[in-house]
Order: C-alpha cells, then sequence, then structure tokens
C-alpha cells in the first residue's frame, strides 16, 4: 500500500515538471508570437493553455483522493499539499504566457512591440523561459540550493521591467497611450511569470525543510494576473 502511494507522489512530482515544460513552451512562444505578429502561433498558445488547466484539475484530484485515503503525515503530507500549491503558480503562469498571446492577437496584424522595445522583449521572453525551466529542476531533484539561488533569475526581470517603465514614463514617449497600454500590461505579464517561478521554488524549499519564509511569498491574492487584453 505504501510503495503505491508512494508511486502516486513520485506521478504527482512528474505532473508538476510537465507543467513547468508546457509553461516554458507557452511563454517563448507567445514572445515569438508577440515579436513576429504571428496570429497563428498566438491562437495556437491561447488554445493550448487547456493543456495545463487540465493536469492542474488532475493533480488536484488526485491530491484530494491522496489525503482522503492516505491520511499522509510529515513530509508526505507536505509534498500533497504543496503540490496543489505549485499546480495553481504552473497553471497561472500559462495564463500569464496566454495574455502575451493574446496581447499579439488583439494588435495583429500590426505589431504591439514598438522597435525600440523588441530588444528588451526578446531579453524578458529568455529570462521567462530559463526561470520556468530552471523551476522544473527544482521540483524534479527538490534541490533547495537551486531553490533558493532563482532570486537571482528574478532580480533580472525585475530590472527588465523597471526600464520598460522608465521608458513608457519618460517626457519623449510617442507611440501613444495603446501602445503604453500594451506595453505596461506585458511587462507586467512577464514579471509576473517570473514571481510565480519564484513561489514554486520557495514551496520546494518548505517541501524539503519545513520551514516557510511568509516574507518570501508572493502576494497571490492580491495580484494583477487578471489583467488582460479583450
Amino acid at each position: 500500500m505504501r510503495k503505491a502511494f508512494h508511486e502516486e507522489l513520485d506521478r504527482i512530482t512528474e505532473e508538476l515538471v510537465e507543467m513547468t515544460r508546457l509553461a516554458g513552451s507557452a511563454i517563448s512562444r507567445a514572445t515569438t508570437a508577440l515579436l513576429d505578429a504571428d496570429v497563428t502561433l498566438a491562437e495556437s498558445v491561447i488554445a493550448a493553455d487547456i493543456e495545463l488547466d487540465t493536469l492542474r484539475e488532475h493533480l488536484d484530484e488526485t491530491s484530494i483522493d491522496l489525503l482522503a485515503r492516505q491520511q499522509p503525515v510529515a513530509t508526505d503530507l507536505r509534498m500533497v499539499v504543496t503540490a496543489m500549491r505549485m499546480a495553481s503558480d504552473l497553471e497561472r503562469m500559462g495564463d500569464l504566457a496566454r495574455h502575451v498571446a493574446k496581447v499579439a492577437r488583439l494588435r495583429f496584424p500590426n505589431s504591439a512591440v514598438p522597435a525600440e522595445f523588441r530588444a528588451v522583449i526578446v531579453d524578458m521572453g529568455r529570462v521567462a523561459e530559463g526561470i520556468v525551466l530552471k523551476a522544473g529542476a527544482i521540483i524534479a531533484a527538490r534541490d533547495v540550493d537551486a531553490a533558493r539561488s532563482i532570486e537571482r533569475d528574478d532580480d533580472a526581470m525585475d530590472d527588465l521591467h523597471r526600464r520598460f517603465f522608465e521608458r513608457i514614463a519618460a517626457s519623449d514617449w510617442a507611440h501613444g497611450t495603446e501602445a503604453a497600454v500594451d506595453m505596461t500590461l506585458i511587462s507586467r505579464y512577464y514579471e509576473r511569470f517570473a514571481d510565480h517561478a519564484v513561489s514554486v521554488a520557495h514551496r520546494v524549499i518548505y517541501l524539503v525543510t519545513g520551514t516557510y519564509d511568509a516574507n518570501a511569498e508572493s502576494s497571490h491574492e492580491d495580484d494583477e494576473d487578471h489583467v488582460r487584453p479583450a
């Protein structure tokens, strides 16, 4: 019975890692769609988000079933409960990639990105894809040291986010209100994407050590992940 239980825990871990892979693919393709004004690719990102939603639902159902049947304690209990929270973070990351793709679709056939922002978007996409893939490796290995180091990746995203706002707020902004709104939303989506990856890493630290840093928690209840283009 216990062997079967731990096999189910291993499958939960595998599903979480698969969610990081899907989120990484989504943000990478959404970035390309945004930069290339590729509406077909944007539509594929939007449609594929159902895969992450389905995985999250399955993982939650499995976790609740395990709680009811096995009544786990200690590390096993932390694994089940933490897995549900990580799945929520990863699902939100998929939602944020979808939001980026929706901006690309909204402005098609034009590009939503002014030329001067293209290099920063490329960097944001690179950091976002890297941080979620790192989160997947952290989940798979339960690597506390790597989990603690992920803050540096998030710092890089925060720096890019600040560069966006400095440029948008500059007195010589010449791209109009619509572009300012688009750029503000896009920058926010990438910044929140990285924040959720950091949250996943913090949950791994809690899983392994049993110690949780409340100050490290992203304020999901008050975040703006729900802000999106029509």
